[in-house]
């Protein structure tokens, strides 16, 4: 096979990981923000730092899954055929 043949596919195959990778960020995102949330209202302990911190943490995860999500490449095209 040829070069040519086999970069579409590697590029499919990086960008599905990219997408991997961006899901698992944006899940862990999700568990700390819902954590920061929830377990005040368990403990009955009202908002603390540390839940503030964990919310933040969990912003800041967010935005890094997107950050992840914008390293996508897009497949070069061949206009010479």
């Amino acid at each position: 096979m040829t070069r040519d043949l086999l970069e579409p596919d590697a590029l499919l195959i990086r960008n599905e990981r990219i997408k991997l990778l961006a899901g698992f960020l944006n899940t862990l995102a999700i568990g700390l923000i819902a954590y920061a949330l929830v377990r005040p209202l368990i403990d009955a302990t009202g908002v603390t730092r540390l839940a503030w911190l964990w919310g933040v943490m969990g912003l800041a995860m967010h935005g890094l899954a997107h950050y992840v999500l914008g390293q996508l490449r897009k497949e070069r095209r061949n206009d010479e055929l």
